[in-house]
């Protein structure tokens, strides 16, 4: 049985932060399927349950679903009384009405009032609530809430991962070489700012014109984003100024509906925002682009914050597709495989892990991450990602295409090509000689870091 999709319209609000703010909405309120989530609450219940989202979204699930027949009601009776109205109104223009018709037609008006001011402010709140709730889960993600499923390890043998050493610090490493300068960038940024020096900024670059020339050749258009994005963009995207502690994830320009983007997939999931594909359109669409991402959580102290793995600014080469829904999931695998190559010919010690639903973000349906091993840490640290995301930024950001004369939304898909910080420091604890006080340059980066085999003090 088919089952018939109702698309709720909504004009987007937007209100400058500033009066003197030259920036105004360039998005349409949010597309919602709110039938399908009527139809399906069970899965959405479960989609917020074991993302172990707030309770208070189950809350928000219930009251659509208790609403929405409620809104239908008011909407029937709505039109019933305009109907009433008009055949007053006409009968008023022929002299025809008696004293007691007038009196009716009086007290309609006032309960067409009333009642569309009540449909109104419901029909808010039932969007505002549908806008806050997560994306359905892919049926593929791990059982287990908060255990991931190991795929494959990537250049290491299972029987090696015991022994993997625990010694190499990367920041140690870098400030010894003088390719990595983390005290004076304290002192002009503050804390997690850094500089890079000399062949520590070569191979950031060297990095970047590998992953571009790998994604090219796999027919990536090539993107230069724009780093600050309107708000109302990054929250479309599914991103949040603040995490559930309250804590700031977002730089937001003061005076200004503005933010500086944490990721490139943003400029890209927008590069489209608006738009509806012709029929002869041919997906994927696919892109990849290199920006500066900036990340207002980079922490205080710990292993997590030591060095480049968390940082304030960075080096990201990031993909993105726009495709039909039917094959989503077969790009995902493709995004996938290509980072698992790129981590391969780096010869990278790493694992590719299909992630649990507590660590995907409200737009992803799944997600893959691929780790690193690094020995400062004594741990594994997550090196790239990639998301199926679905129609959830799509429904956001209003991107549709014609498929057999009717209009429906694309899939979205995003995937890190490169983080580099955080490819720096598996390179520099994997590849360092502590004999020789050198870290040896994976073969496919010499080309690009003047045919030079190894990192030396500079």
């Amino acid at each position: 049985m088919l089952r018939r999709t109702i698309l709720i319209h909504f004009p987007r609000r937007f209100v400058s932060i500033s009066t003197g703010a030259k920036n105004s909405s360039t998005l349409l309120r949010a597309q919602l399927d709110l039938n399908d989530i009527t139809s399906r609450p069970e899965l959405y219940r479960e989609s917020i349950r074991r993302r172990l989202l707030p309770e208070e979204l189950v809350h928000d699930l219930d009251f659509i679903v208790q609403n929405r027949p409620k809104q239908a009601q008011n909407f029937s009776k709505i039109n019933a009384l305009k109907r009433e109205r008009r055949s007053l109104e006409e009968m008023l223009k022929t002299k025809s009405l008696e004293h007691d018709g007038k009196t009716k037609l009086k007290e309609i008006k006032s309960e067409l009032q009333l009642l569309e001011r009540e449909s109104r402010d419901m029909q808010e709140e039932i969007y505002k609530r549908a806008e806050r709730l997560p994306n359905l889960l892919d049926e593929t993600v791990p059982a287990l809430t908060k255990q991931e499923e190991l795929i494959e390890y990537i250049n290491l043998d299972p029987k090696e991962v015991e022994g993997l050493t625990t010694s190499k610090d990367h920041k140690q490493i870098g400030e010894n070489l003088g390719i990595v300068d983390f005290s004076t960038a304290s002192r002009v940024s503050g804390p997690s700012w850094y500089y890079l020096i000399g062949d520590g900024a070569l191979l950031e670059q060297a990095l970047v014109q590998y992953a571009l020339s790998q994604a090219r050749m796999r027919g990536y258009k090539m993107v230069a984003p724009p780093s600050m994005i309107k708000s109302e963009v990054v929250y479309a995207c599914g991103f949040k100024p603040n995490d559930q502690n309250n804590e700031k994830q977002v730089y937001q320009i003061e005076g200004e509906p503005l933010s500086l983007t944490g990721t490139a997939e943003i400029p890209l999931g927008a590069l489209h925002s608006s738009t509806v594909f012709p029929p002869h359109t041919k997906f994927p669409l696919k892109y990849c682009g290199v920006s500066r991402s900036y990340r207002a959580e980079a922490g205080a102290s710990g292993k997590d914050t030591r060095g480049l793995y968390r940082v304030h600014e960075f080096t990201k080469v990031e993909l993105f597709h726009f495709t039909v829904s039917e094959n989503s999931r077969t790009e995902l695998e493709e995004i996938k495989n290509f980072q698992v190559d790129i981590v391969k010919c780096l010869g990278i010690k790493a694992r590719l892990l299909n992630m649990p639903t507590s660590d995907l973000g409200a737009p992803a349906m799944k997600k893959y991450d691929i780790e690193a091993w690094m020995p400062g840490r004594g741990s594994w640290g997550e090196i790239t990602s990639s998301s199926n995301c679905g129609e959830y930024q799509s429904r956001r950001l209003g991107i549709r295409y014609n498929k057999d004369d009717k209009v429906q939304h694309v899939t979205t898909l995003n995937g890190t090509c490169l983080a580099v910080p955080r490819v720096i420091v598996a390179l520099l604890e994997q590849n360092y000689d502590p004999v020789k006080n050198v870290v040896h340059i994976p073969d496919v980066l010499k080309p690009y870091m003047d045919s030079k085999k190894v990192i030396c003090k500079n």
